[in-house]
């Protein structure tokens, strides 16, 4: 098995595709079964296990796949079946990742280097969400799992032990910075905040501490507006009351989650008459976005999306900057352990049976043994059985040390391969990997056994 990647985020793809494919709720459960029932397609391009990570800067499938190549088409034409993108329009924006730069990719999203506010602090709930999700699904299993569990270890170490975690910023809190430098000094100015998440709630919190401008809160759940009203110390609307706020703010900040837009060009063209002249500035936070695009071209309003953010200034990045090497050394360091982890995984089940074969064999001869000696005490009879029981684990654990050793420098299919013919395990099947030169033809099916070749690396079986 290998784990490969596809996906796209905020660097290679702009926000209009990336709200097209964005997935939440029902629509992130359908993913996940979809990719779940993949498992039970037999053939080369199977995916045994799938993790989504989606969030408004990425959407990135992490999957263990029996051929790489096939495997990362198939995901590729998945990723475009979600909302019936064009193969065309979507390719181009793909990475694909496999391996080991797989593993190092995720655990820098999840330490924040792959952030586009360096270290933000979501990040990493968002990566933990995403196995969550999948495990909800049943879409992941052993390999995507450790490999999550790996990375979310890796990000809450850089944010403990250095400083990408301190003086961290948001898209929320840089939101609210462009209200601010929008509209100059806070003191009387009017602030409606469109959601009651989280984002939502940050970038209030950021305009509180800020100046004394007042706040409203709009939601489609009445209770919430009031919720956040009270926590900010503003007031709350109702959601048909959407107009008057519109009409009554001097900026928006919307940050609602929904699937789809809430506030449409022509509901702005509507309250502009009412509003005097005055500008409005609109941040809208969401992906996909709450205001239709298009609003952008309305006279004195002021609209920025997520995207667009990107040029505000964040005074804090040199001090972040300055952490990177150290985020890198914790990164380097979760990925060889996970690479450790994984090379073992391919000779455990030779060790354990070859351990059951050995076991098997001490206790046929200590009980033989014991049948000729049958006036031994039971002082006798367990000296015995403890000389057997340390000759067994004395025997086996010079091998069995460097089978795990052979295995952490690549070798462990072939070297497994060699012990299983040796003592005659016939109760284990070593799947071949497929993307190591010289283990097995090309044509082989999924699950065909490794040959000895694999003992060598690929430089070496190259020049043999």
């Amino acid at each position: 098995m290998s784990i490969v990647l596809v996906g796209l985020n905020h660097r290679t793809a702009p926000v209009e595709l990336r709200e097209k494919l964005a997935l939440a709720g029902c629509s992130l459960r359908m993913a996940l079964e979809d990719l779940r029932d993949m498992s039970q397609v037999a053939g080369a391009q199977s995916v045994s296990e799938a993790i989504v990570l989606s969030t408004c800067n990425r959407l990135e499938v992490y999957a263990s796949v029996h051929q790489p190549r096939d495997g990362m088409e198939r995901l590729a034409q998945f990723l475009g079946g979600l909302q019936n993108v064009p193969a065309g329009e979507i390719m181009p924006h793909l990475y694909h990742h496999e391996g080991e730069a797989v593993v190092t990719h995720l655990m820098r999203v999840a330490s924040g280097l792959d952030s586009m506010i360096l270290g933000e602090p979501q990040i990493l709930g968002q990566v933990t969400q995403a196995y969550e999700d999948a495990r909800a699904a049943g879409s992941t299993g052993p390999i995507l799992s450790h490999l999550f569990t790996q990375a979310i270890h890796v990000g809450k170490r850089a944010r403990t032990e250095t400083s990408i975690g301190r003086h961290t910023t948001s898209v929320a809190h840089v939101g609210a910075q462009k209200v601010m430098d929008e509209l100059g000094p806070l003191n009387a100015r009017r602030v409606l905040v469109v959601g009651a998440g989280e984002m939502a709630s940050i970038a209030a919190e950021v305009l509180g501490r800020s100046g004394p401008a007042e706040l409203a809160f709009i939601n489609r759940t009445f209770n919430r507006a009031e919720a956040m009203a009270a926590e900010h110390n503003g007031r709350a609307l109702a959601w048909h009351q959407l107009e008057e706020g519109l009409v009554w703010a001097d900026a928006v900040i919307s940050a609602t989650g929904a699937p789809h837009i809430v506030i449409y060009k022509q509901d702005l063209s509507t309250i502009l008459e009412f509003r005097a002249g005055r500008p409005l500035v609109i941040v809208d936070l969401s992906v996909p976005r709450d205001i239709e695009d298009i609003a952008r071209d309305l006279p004195g309003v002021a609209y920025y999306d997520i995207d667009d953010l990107q040029s505000v200034l964040d005074a804090h990045l040199e001090l972040r900057r300055a952490a990177i090497p150290e985020v890198e050394a914790v990164v380097d360091e979760g990925a060889a352990q996970f690479a450790e982890w994984l090379s073992g995984r391919q000779v455990t089940p030779v060790i354990r049976n070859l351990r059951e074969w050995a076991e098997g064999v001490a206790a046929e001869e200590l009980e033989n043994t014991l049948n000729r000696i049958p006036d031994a005490d039971e002082r006798t009879r367990q000296m015995v059985g403890r000389l057997a029981h340390r000759l067994v684990n004395r025997l086996l654990h010079e091998p069995t040390t460097r089978l795990r050793m052979q295995a952490a420098d690549g070798n462990g299919y072939g070297y497994a391969h060699a012990i299983r013919e040796l003592f005659a395990l016939e109760d284990i099947t070593l799947e071949c990997p497929r993307d190591r030169d010289g283990c097995a033809a090309p044509d082989a099916p999924p699950g065909a056994e490794c040959n000895l070749e694999c003992m060598a690396h690929p430089e070496e079986a190259q020049s043999a």
